[in-house]
């Protein structure tokens, strides 16, 4: 039963077993009368404006906090008081459409996510529900595309390709389609087949099943046979999530267009014909369009894969999502290893988020677990970054040597180099680029045997 009060008054929620409780920080009142009875369907609201109450109730529930940021400064010493306690308590933020400058604030302080009072309860609701199973984050402009084009591929069972480099989210981006997919998909399989994991035979096992060449209706009918021990059969009414088609046979290619193109297909243990209710999303790699043109895809299999394209950009064209996906992949990371939760300096997240990360998501995971297994305190700081990174010009590669002052040298000076070949050796634009005085540069450069590029 709730207790109605002002929201400038501590509000207590007994929150049903079925329900799972969230405390609401300093949200005006018209906000939460937007919110609160579609909330209340799924969640246990707490509403409250007192600090010390807020931080107790998340500690005693292990609820997520979502923070107004109406009042910035309040709002930011709040989060340093939760996340001093409880590190990994999820946090996300409260702001107003217009004021960007402070969801950059609120994911530097260690938001995971940023929401607009503006926004419907409906989009609440998914916010909240991400935390529990995590997908997507979409704060960059390229991102939010991708989401509308998660939704329309999701309201239809059209086959769904999404290129991208490795190590950008594609089965992320896959899950999030099947989720949002009609008839709760969560529930629903979610097969994956990886087309280079495996010889012919077996990844033709393991699409269709033990099927025989005998006699039979499917022959009639020109159907391809599938059997119950299939991953097209296991995927039925769900996903089937395919990976490195270039890899697969052409007699593989071959059967999987035509179980495409018919929909339909002839189930050997019941003799008789079945409709195919799968949706296919094929994760890809840029240069899909080039296998398709030196034949490794069969153009009639790209053409019925393909009914929906997603492009999925890289880390380095979303920096805006990169802070909030190191503040998922650090508690993930502690998980893992077992260890307590870490808390992120601001500066360590703004560096992480100027890197350029050539192996997308996939690299900054793994820097954060080479981090978490060396750090011996509570914090992580731009110290404990630099000293296990490598700058190169356009890839970042783990370290793991040399003390502290060496690494911090290191990193300057393949900084400096990556930052004068950028610059076509020109040392005056170096280091206006840099923030420094030219002069200042040049003893910089002397003293960490830098040499300008010719």
């Amino acid at each position: 039963m709730t207790r109605a009060t002002s929201c400038s008054k501590s509000l207590s929620v007994v929150a049903p077993a079925t329900r799972r409780p969230v405390v609401f920080f300093d949200v005006p009142a018209h906000a939460r009368q937007a919110w609160e009875s579609e909330l209340a369907a799924e969640f246990a609201p707490i509403w409250t404006s007192t600090p010390d109450v807020a931080v107790a109730e998340s500690l005693r529930g292990d609820a997520p906090v979502l923070v107004s940021f109406l009042r910035p400064s309040a709002a930011l010493a709040f989060i340093r008081e939760l996340r001093t306690r409880k590190p990994a308590a999820p946090v996300l933020a409260l702001v107003d459409a217009a004021r960007g400058d402070l969801a950059s604030e609120a994911v530097l302080a260690g938001a995971v996510d940023v929401l607009t009072f503006q926004a419907p309860a409906s989009r609440i609701v998914a916010a909240l529900r991400r935390e529990a199973t995590p997908d997507l984050y979409a704060f960059s402009a390229s991102m939010q595309q991708v989401n509308a084009s998660v939704r329309r591929a999701a309201a239809g069972r059209a086959s769904v390709l999404l290129v991208g480099e490795r190590g950008t989210g594609r089965r992320a981006v896959a899950r999030a389609i099947h989720a949002a997919g009609p008839g709760a998909g969560a529930a629903l399989p979610f097969v994956v087949v990886d087309c280079a994991a495996s010889d012919a035979p077996q990844l033709a096992r393991e699409l269709f099943g033990a099927t025989r060449s005998d006699e039979d209706g499917a022959s009639a009918r020109g159907l391809e046979r599938i059997s119950r021990s299939s991953q097209l059969y296991a995927a039925r009414g769900g996903t089937l999530f395919l990976q490195n088609v270039p890899d697969a046979p052409t007699r593989v290619q071959q059967r999987l267009a035509t179980l495409l193109r018919d929909r339909e297909a002839w189930i050997v243990e019941d003799g008789g014909a079945a409709a195919l209710d799968v949706q296919v999303v094929t994760a890809a790699e840029p240069a899909i369009d080039a296998a398709v043109q030196e034949g490794r895809v069969l153009p009639d299999l790209f053409r019925r894969l393909s009914a929906v394209r997603i492009d999925v950009p890289p880390l380095r064209a979303r920096r805006e999502d990169i802070a909030p996906l190191a503040n998922r992949f650090m508690r993930d990371v502690c998980a893992e290893l077992g260890v307590p939760a870490k808390l992120f300096a601001r500066s360590a997240l703004a560096l992480l988020a100027a890197l350029p990360w050539s192996g997308n998501a996939a690299d900054l995971k793994a820097l954060l677990r080479a981090v978490v297994g060396a750090l011996e305190g509570q914090g992580l700081g731009v110290d404990s970054v630099l000293a296990h990174v490598r700058l190169d010009p356009g890839a970042v590669v783990i370290a793991n040597r040399g003390t502290l002052r060496e690494a911090r040298e290191r990193f300057e000076r393949e900084y400096i180099a990556a930052s004068l070949r950028l610059h076509r050796g020109r040392v005056t634009r170096t280091a206006k680029a840099l923030g420094m005085q030219r002069a200042n540069l040049y003893r910089k450069m002397r003293s960490l045997q830098v040499a300008p590029p010719r």
